[in-house]
């Protein structure tokens, strides 16, 4: 069930913007617009992706899996949808799913606020990845290693707020 507010901010972003035609909400023109960042870990690493120059936001910057949330369901569907979607990695290779509190993020670099739901996801095991168009390649890296990213900004803070990480469901 979707919390914190996020089920509302969905509705109502679903009444005003427009839709493409599959029917998700279009946040392109939108100041503002909700996005999941999935932080996917295993055997003490965590998964970064290099951002594709196909993608509108960040290119060539390294990222967790990341989605807008353009449907009104629960952000845990919208986490398994990503990371199918970006990683070919179904719910069965997830141990454990913990979604955090959403907190805002202005980038006034791209006049955009974002209002981020962090997710971290624990693996059983290193799966084998298949990344779509939005990404050139990954690393599995050991979270001291962030520092040495060219990260989208504030990724290293996004991932040490994850211990604020409250909702465990699976």
């Amino acid at each position: 069930m979707l919390d914190d507010g996020i089920f509302e901010n969905l509705k109502e972003f679903d009444r005003k913007l427009p839709k493409f035609q599959d029917g998700r909400i279009d946040y392109s023109k939108s100041e503002r617009a909700p996005v999941i960042t999935v932080f996917v870990k295993c055997k003490n690493r965590i998964l970064l992706l290099k951002r594709s120059n196909r993608v509108s936001e960040y290119p060539g910057k390294w990222n967790a899996v990341t989605g807008y949330m353009d449907e009104v369901i629960p952000v845990q569907n919208k986490v398994l949808d990503e990371l199918e979607e970006e990683l070919g990695v179904d719910k069965r290779w997830i141990v454990s799913m913990r979604i955090g509190k959403p907190y805002e993020v202005v980038d006034s670099d791209i006049n955009k606020t974002w209002i981020f739901t962090p997710v971290i996801v624990e693996l059983r095991e290193f799966p084998s990845i298949r990344l779509n168009f939005e990404h050139t390649e990954f690393k599995w890296i050991r979270k001291d290693d962030l520092m040495n990213f060219d990260t989208i900004p504030r990724l290293r803070t996004f991932f040490e707020d994850y211990v604020h990480v409250r909702t465990i469901i699976f």
